[in-house]
């Protein structure tokens, strides 16, 4: 198998048809046999993934190249999940622009050539599923939340919480969900999900959902003057899912589909292994 081959099957289990633009091939690379997946790959995991025989090595986190400059620009996905909870189109798109500027400038400046540089001097193929695992994180969080919340009209948050222990992901975690803004004894109202776009989109998108009716929402995580803007709003609350489990949900799905495919996987660099005990 193939890189182009590899990406193909991770776009598709995401549902896409297309390679976003914070997901890519950095390095191609022809007879795969063994992969070295984690959420954060740079220049010492190549390294490491070369000793242990690694064939690829697949970041979920673009570290490197195009995927790493053009993050900002899958922000844009965020509007269409707004609305699909009710947010106005325009109110998305106005909600969403400074946190899609301020994320442009600071990746604008980053040291993108760095992890792209140390796997092409090793000859090590090497790539980014970013926005595909955060789809599918999204996607099956939501279900389970959906399912398991559908008779319980007046769940409270403290409820949500145990039902996002029922994935392995959380589970096994050592970083358990939280609850940032409410709190546990709270209503949850309408739980909604929102882990894919890039990154978080701040205080006004938050604001947004609540204003049109979410309860909850559930998130992979949030920065702390955006926690301290919302509590001030006192509209909705938020649960803090975490950040590598919820980006293991995605990427153990990805990385089963590989398995089934024929290849050897190893997990590193933070992915939480749903077969472990915690």
């Amino acid at each position: 198998m193939n890189t182009k081959q590899i990406m193909e099957i991770t776009i598709k289990l995401a549902g896409l048809e297309e390679v976003p633009e914070d997901s890519g091939i950095i390095v191609e690379g022809e007879n795969i046999k063994k992969v070295a997946v984690g959420v954060d790959m740079e220049a010492a995991e190549i390294l490491i993934a070369r000793e242990i025989g690694a064939d690829l090595v697949i970041s979920h986190h673009p570290a490197a190249g195009l995927p790493r400059i053009n993050l900002h620009k899958v922000m844009e996905n965020q509007i269409d999940r707004m609305v699909e909870a009710g947010v106005p189109i325009n109110k998305a798109q106005k909600a969403l622009k400074e946190a899609m500027e301020d994320v442009e400038a600071l990746l604008h400046a980053s040291n993108y050539e760095r992890t792209a540089s140390a796997a092409k001097l090793l000859g090590m193929p090497f790539m980014a599923v970013h926005t595909p695992a955060d789809i599918i994180s999204e996607k099956t969080v939501q279900e389970h939340l959906d399912k398991e919340l559908k008779d319980k009209p007046k769940a409270r948050v403290k409820d949500v919480i145990d039902v996002l222990k029922g994935l392995p992901e959380y589970q096994n975690a050592e970083t358990q969900p939280l609850v940032r803004v409410g709190s546990k004894d709270s209503f949850a109202g309408r739980v909604f999900v929102t882990m894919a776009g890039g990154t978080g989109g701040g205080k006004e998108v938050a604001k947004a959902y609540f204003e049109a009716g979410v309860g909850t929402l559930v998130v992979m995580h949030m920065a702390k003057e955006v926690v301290k803007e919302l509590k001030k709003q006192n509209i909705g609350n938020v649960i803090v899912a975490g950040h590598m489990a919820s980006d293991s949900v995605g990427l153990n799905k990805i990385i089963s589909k590989l398995e089934e495919e024929g290849l050897e996987v190893i997990r590193m660099s933070g992915i939480i292994d749903p077969q472990k005990s915690s």
